[in-house]
């Protein structure tokens, strides 16, 4: 898998600031990781209510220098509309924020890296677990 292809969740950023080595493997040298702009408002929202948000912060700051930040648009909303109607039919609803990280997964054609199974939901979606 390249780097190019790929986006990462939350709970893969979480495990590379934890030092997981399986995670660092697979990032390898990558000169560059996309994460969507969500995952930073995540990975934001936990310094901030952490006992130490200075540390955290800079943590984050220092992991955006290699990241390509991907935000949403009209066409993520047409995604999310998508994925939320789908999986409201199937009566199995997901955290909102995920789904707006599927959205965004779907609206690029990368491949989610998660840990989360809830994701397995969301039709047409690719996810890989590290």
């Amino acid at each position: 898998m390249t780097g190019s292809n790929i986006i990462l969740d939350t709970n893969i950023v979480i495990e590379l600031f934890k030092g997981n080595p399986d995670i660092i493997k697979q990032l390898g040298d990558l000169p560059l990781v996309k994460v969507p702009s969500i995952v930073l408002g995540e990975l934001l929202l936990g310094a901030y209510r952490s006992s130490n948000p200075n540390k955290h912060l800079s943590q984050i700051n220092g992991f955006l220098k290699k990241c390509e930040l991907i935000g949403t648009n009209a066409n993520t909303a047409d995604a999310y509309a998508l994925v939320k109607t789908d999986l409201l039919n199937k009566g199995k609803p997901i955290p909102e924020n995920d789904i707006w990280i599927a959205a965004i997964a779907k609206q690029y054609n990368l491949t989610l890296v998660t840990s989360d199974a809830h994701f397995r939901q969301i039709e047409g979606l690719v996810i890989e677990n590290w």
